[in-house]
């Protein structure tokens, strides 16, 4: 069953109380660590499929992150960071387990298999992904290392498939996973608040928008 648990007017707030339920002083500690400048921004999937009404696997609260995400582009733009957008796409040689488990697959015929225009991707690099892992058999990590990127800001959806898969797979590869709480959603605010509970303990740190869009314009007037 879906639920729109986040809406343009109770995003701030549901945030806020997920928020509130992480233990403070580890986060902050490990947020002191967020560097922008060796960052790079992940923005997972927000495509068609899974925000235009008429598709079956729309995800009710991703329109609501919008704004945020767009916040966050414009930030990383304007300092010239690494944006990187994903694009799921299948065929029936390359959807392996998937192929078992959904409906359909995101072919790249279909209409809805684009990227959303409400969030301007024109300034970052769009990678095609055919798993959930968005560093399984792209060229992500390679873009990463080249950019000397140490951290990763997770956003997009869906929160407890493709963004947690590729969040503990870039623990794995030894990046610093910073998870964006109103920049994520799913299906349910269940799956929503595992995710950040799982995740928060030894793989990523739950991040607000803002706190990342704070510690941007910290280093801007740092540089200015």
């Amino acid at each position: 069953m879906k639920e729109r648990y986040f809406t343009p007017q109770s995003i701030s707030e549901k945030s806020q109380e997920i928020f509130q339920s992480f233990d403070q002083t580890r986060r902050r500690s490990r947020l002191e660590r967020f560097n922008p400048q060796r960052s790079a921004l992940l923005v997972l999937d927000m495509q068609e499929y899974f925000l235009h009404p008429s598709s079956h696997a729309c995800v009710p609260s991703a329109s609501a992150i919008i704004p945020g995400l767009q916040s966050l582009v414009n930030a990383y733009t304007a300092r010239e960071l690494l944006i990187v957008f994903t694009r799921h796409l299948n065929t029936a040689h390359d959807a392996g387990s998937m192929a078992s488990w959904w409906r359909d697959l995101i072919t790249e015929e279909n209409l809805l298999s684009v990227i959303t225009p409400a969030i301007d991707s024109t300034n970052g690099v769009t990678l095609i992904k055919t798993q959930y892992d968005a560093f399984y058999n792209t060229a992500l990590e390679a873009l990463l290392r080249d950019r000397q990127v140490t951290q990763v800001v997770i956003s997009g959806v869906m929160t407890h498939l493709c963004c947690e898969t590729t969040a503990r797979s870039a623990f794995v590869r030894g990046f610093d996973a910073f998870f964006t709480i109103d920049g994520t959603a799913t299906y349910t605010e269940a799956h929503h608040r595992a995710t950040l509970l799982n995740l928060a303990h030894g793989f990523a740190t739950p991040v607000l928008v803002t706190e990342i869009l704070a510690a941007c314009q910290r280093g801007n007037d740092e540089n200015a």
